[in-house]
């Protein structure tokens, strides 16, 4: 457990910060450091918390999750953001369940070359993916109409976007407090 502030172990938890900690478990029984990193302040925790389940773990999306994923770990790319880049693409990559698509996938967005992977709307949602994490303030109607013509709907719009917004919020999080995955058990999937 490691990051550029303190983190409250388990033992030392408040009642408040134990409540807190027990809704941030994950499948592994175990507080990712990404959670922990909150403990001075649960009520940012559980903040997160439901943020990042809404925005990727919501039974209501539609978009496929190791889309979702990957549209994350290639926000995470473009803001340097190893533990977020870790994390989602151990997730990405055990639900491509293809071990040379996978590493095509990574290789391409490593290279900040979406293109080399994609075509069609993933693309176009790679692509919105990077103008809004890059240069939010640039952004136009004719970037929504781009995905629009590749049959993205609104509402896997409004995913997208909330997808992108999300990890644009916890990768600076985590790369402002020095978080590691140093004691985490990487990856949501045993």
């Amino acid at each position: 457990m490691t990051a550029w502030i303190r983190m409250i172990g388990d033992s030392e938890a408040s009642p408040e910060l134990k409540d807190a900690l027990h809704e941030a478990r994950t499948p592994h029984g175990t507080v990712d450091n990404v959670m922990r990193v909150h403990s001075l302040r649960p009520n940012t925790m559980r903040g997160h918390l439901k943020l990042y389940r809404a925005a990727l773990h919501d039974n209501d999306n539609t978009l496929p999750m190791w889309l979702q994923e990957t549209i994350g770990c290639y926000v995470s790319i473009l803001n340097d953001c190893p533990y977020s880049l870790a994390n989602h693409w151990a997730n990405a990559r055990h639900l491509i369940d293809d071990d040379a698509r996978a590493d095509q996938i990574e290789r391409a967005l490593q290279a900040r070359r979406p293109q080399d992977a994609f075509g069609g709307a993933e693309l176009a949602i790679m692509q919105y993916a990077e103008k809004l994490t890059l240069n939010p303030g640039k952004m136009a109607r004719t970037d929504l109409d781009a995905l629009r013509e590749e049959g993205i709907d609104d509402g896997e719009i409004l995913e997208i976007n909330q997808i992108i917004g999300y990890f644009n919020y916890v990768n600076r999080s985590l790369n402002g407090l020095g978080v590691t995955t140093d004691g985490d058990i990487v990856g949501y999937y045993k």
